[in-house]
């Protein structure tokens, strides 16, 4: 072989050897966000790379208000939340980004009273405990919607998140739609002043801290009470009846929005309808409208479209309850038109 024969060799093994390595890291898609989201994630994240080989998703699970933040400073290839950003986060997002519904879930009120398995609690009750005014388990207003139940005279101990939460976005959504005081003080959002209480780190911090503090309440989604056999409250809805969380009640609480909005951004917290679970609320993926790298940019319009198509129907047995069958073709709407 002459010296330009070599040559020409060594740049066409350069250049495969560097169309290679994009190549393989197109394959590679990162994402940070929502605890709320990360049981349904975990699975499918891991049964999309097992269809499809030498595709890698990774995801942290950070918190919601960390998954806005780093998704809109480019930082990651997608976000995840169960909070919608604001107009104000979109407009200063460094990456124009859409809102893509994956799942719909409820968020729980797990508590720790040693001889207690079961509790009802008012939407007034649960806002007026953060708040600090309500400060013992024996207090009037709790023993009221607990006829029968015998409650120790002991503190409560008051847990919340610590991090940029969605779960918190919900909860707090909820509070302000059941306590006017609740709405004009701490208000609502991913990350707010908590009166009262300690913080855990995730939704797996909360649930550690509820399990080991006798006299604890604090606030996870389903997922996280089931597989940790945490007890969790009955809550009082719109129509006034006592609901337990349920995949039936979520799905009776989605139904309230007639008109979706073509960004997706809706509350369905205290929704009316008799059986609805009113601590309940969609969670999203905050995605690009176009990628950074186009061969990523593909990778997940096909695994968006896997999800509409194959992944709902799995999330059941998670405790979760899958879009509306009218949102999901929204949904694939949208998503054909990423870029």
């Amino acid at each position: 072989m002459n010296k330009l024969s070599r040559s020409i060799a060594t740049i066409t093994v350069a250049g495969l050897l560097a169309l290679a390595t994009n190549f393989a890291a197109a394959q590679n898609l990162t994402g940070a966000g929502s605890t709320f989201d990360y049981p349904v994630f975990a699975k499918w994240f891991t049964e999309y790379s097992n269809a499809h080989p030498g595709v890698q998703i990774n995801y942290q699970s950070i918190g919601s208000g960390g998954g806005i933040q780093q998704v809109s400073s480019g930082l990651v290839d997608f976000g995840a939340s169960d909070g919608p950003m604001t107009d104000e986060q979109l407009a200063k997002s460094k990456v124009k980004l859409v809102h893509i519904p994956v799942v719909l879930g409820a968020v729980v009120p797990v508590f720790n009273i040693p001889g207690v398995n079961d509790l009802r609690f008012s939407g007034d009750v649960l806002a007026d405990i953060y708040l600090g005014k309500i400060t013992n388990w024996s207090d009037p207003r709790i023993a009221k919607d607990n006829p029968g139940v015998r409650l120790p005279s002991m503190p409560i101990n008051v847990v919340h998140r610590a991090d940029g939460s969605g779960t918190t976005f919900i909860f707090a959504d909820y509070l302000c739609k059941v306590s006017k005081e609740w709405a004009a003080g701490p208000s609502k959002g991913t990350a707010i002043n908590w009166p009262k209480g300690i913080g855990g780190k995730g939704s797996e911090g909360v649930t550690g801290l509820v399990r080991q503090l006798p006299g604890s309440i604090g606030y996870v989604e389903l997922t996280y009470a089931l597989e940790n056999h945490i007890s969790f409250g009955q809550v009082r809805n719109a129509a006034g009846n006592w609901v337990r969380a349920s995949i039936s009640g979520v799905t009776e609480a989605a139904a309230s929005v007639k008109n979706m909005p073509a960004d997706f951004r809706v509350s369905i917290t205290n929704a009316p309808g008799a059986t609805a679970y009113p601590i309940s609320s969609f969670s999203w993926m905050l995605v690009p409208i176009k990628a950074q790298d186009a061969a990523k940019g593909r990778i997940l319009k096909d695994f968006l479209s896997w999800m509409v198509n194959s992944g709902e129907a799995q999330v059941s047995s998670l405790y979760y309850a899958p879009l509306p069958q009218s949102v999901g073709q929204k949904v694939l709407k949208v998503v054909y038109t990423l870029q």
